[in-house]
């Protein structure tokens, strides 16, 4: 961190506990960002804060800081239970829990709090019997808390301090009815410390900052479409065949060592992927589905420069602290101005240099004028030199095409029923599931299959097998002698009243 990029105001001289400031000094910070210097004063003093902040500029240390203070010199009611956690942090993605809670090990190393974090996908069990038998500090992400909380795990009816990070990032991925749900589990807002950091505190966020907090104290520090001034943008406009040799010539030119790469979906990430290892490059894809364990491992790699080059979908653009990023690549440009931001804002962290280089693509260039519009300026162009276009060498065929069918269902369709054999899956009472053929259809017999009973009687007559049971060919004479009932039912018509639906004769006479 540039010491131009801080404030006069040091850590020792705020107000806070001596386990603090040691552990504090340890971590080599001393003098506070400008959110800091802001922060940390009113929510030291017991004020609620809502503050905005660009990415990277200290928000998490700001208010970890606030809420151990408080903790250390509130000891809270005596009588609260074991499994009552006395502060929660909410974060909207995992990996920026993960990242909360590495920061608070730091920062809380000497204050002698213990710490829980609780998120999907992982150590259900083991992050359960954590929380039973009692942690100070609860970080997590609203879908694993609420689930927690419905089967009583842990109570908030003693919460002392309560953060919502990335409180905006809540609202996008439909989060704000948990957010909403938890905080109303907690005490009085003038019982607790309540504290909303975001990189933008839209309309819609500060409703609810107004709703759930006292009276909060708003902090702005440079808003979120001011793009920081030390990251310098370039746009190229390649053709969508031109996409992946541009990417590798350029990365290639600047020695890709801790280089981002967005993409708009998790099919590009996966094909980028295949495609840079396959031409040398070490890179790997972060995308929703990507299995938790193997995410933070990936994460681990990253930070520890094992991995040159990160693929992510927007899942991976907010909230992530990755120090000295020099490179960010929209390999698609997002379709929501505010995420161009957010995209760049992994490089050029904390006042430091970064790049950011873009693609304006035939798909994707359509939002091109509402990120400049959103920036407040256009992004720089560039041409392309035939030098930067890179010879690909193609990657080996993607084992993910061939994925097993689905329980139920064939690829050849529903075992050889159907219109032309690809209709609806087989299941139990189907077997085969068509309407030409494999089983009898809802809703009665198929067309023109096979009938039950015996076969109609169309072009050829045939000869009465008896005059007692005429066929609709045999002379009147012999059907009035015979019995109705008898050939009604044989031929679907039951024995009431009436003509027979298959056209049978009046029942008690001959027909005339």
């Amino acid at each position: 961190m540039s010491d131009a990029h801080l404030s006069q105001l040091t850590f020792e001289s705020l107000n806070i506990a001596e386990s603090l400031k040691r552990g504090i000094a340890e971590l080599g910070y001393t003098r506070c960002t400008p959110i800091q210097a802001q922060t940390l004063p009113v929510a030291l003093a017991g004020r609620d804060v809502a503050g905005q902040a660009q990415t990277g500029t200290g928000k998490t240390a700001a208010f970890l800081i606030a809420l151990f203070n408080r903790l250390l010199t509130d000891p809270g009611a005596e009588n609260r239970p074991v499994n009552a956690p006395r502060a929660i942090v909410i974060a909207p993605t995992r990996e920026l829990a993960v990242q909360i809670h590495s920061d608070a090990l730091g920062i809380g190393k000497y204050t002698g709090l213990k710490l829980a974090i609780v998120f999907g996908g992982v150590d259900y069990e083991k992050q359960r019997r954590v929380l039973e038998e009692g942690v100070d500090v609860l970080i997590g992400t609203p879908g694993r808390i609420i689930d927690y909380f419905k089967q009583h795990v842990f109570d908030l009816r003693h919460i002392q301090v309560a953060v919502m990070d990335e409180a905006d990032r809540m609202f996008d991925l439909g989060f704000i009815k948990d957010i909403r749900f938890i905080l109303r589990r907690f005490p009085h807002p003038e019982l607790r410390l309540t504290m909303m950091f975001s990189a933008t505190l839209s309309h819609r966020v500060m409703e609810l900052a107004y709703e759930h907090m006292n009276n909060p104290e708003l902090i702005r520090i440079e808003p979120d479409k001011m793009t920081v001034d030390r990251v310098k943008q370039v746009l190229y406009f390649p053709a969508t065949e031109e996409k992946i040799p541009l990417l590798m010539g350029l990365l290639r030119r600047i020695d890709a060592r801790r280089t981002m790469v967005f993409v708009n979906t998790k099919r590009i990430a996966e094909v980028l992927e295949r495609t840079l290892t396959a031409n040398g490059f070490v890179a790997q894809a972060l995308s929703g589905d990507v299995p938790q364990t193997k995410r933070l491992k990936m994460m681990r790699d990253f930070h520890n420069g094992e991995i040159a080059v990160l693929i992510a979908t927007d899942v991976a653009s907010r909230g992530l602290h990755i120090p000295d990023v020099s490179h960010v690549f929209n390999f698609d440009l997002p379709n929501d101005a505010e995420d161009y931001v957010h995209r760049i804002g992994r490089t050029a962290r904390a006042g430091a240099d970064g790049d950011a280089i873009s693609f304006g693509c035939e798909e994707y260039a359509i939002s091109l004028p509402d990120i400049e519009s959103y920036i407040g300026h256009p992004i720089p162009r560039a041409a392309i030199e035939a030098v930067e276009l890179a010879v690909v060498t193609a990657p080996p065929p993607a084992e993910w095409r061939e994925r097993a069918p689905r329980f139920n269902q064939s690829r050849g369709g529903g075992g050889g029923g159907g219109r032309s054999g690809g209709g609806r899956p087989s299941g139990p009472g189907r077997a085969g599931g068509g309407r030409s053929g494999g089983g009898p259809p809802r809703g009665g017999p198929p067309r023109g299959g096979p009938r039950r009973g015996p076969p109609p009687q169309r072009s050829t007559p045939q000869p009465p097998r008896s005059e007692a049971a005429g066929s609709g060919d045999a002379p009147a004479q012999a059907q009035g002698q015979g019995d109705p009932t008898r050939r009604r039912r044989r031929r679907g018509g039951g024995g009431g009243d009436g003509g027979g639906p298959a056209g049978g004769a009046p029942a008690g006479g001959a027909v005339t």
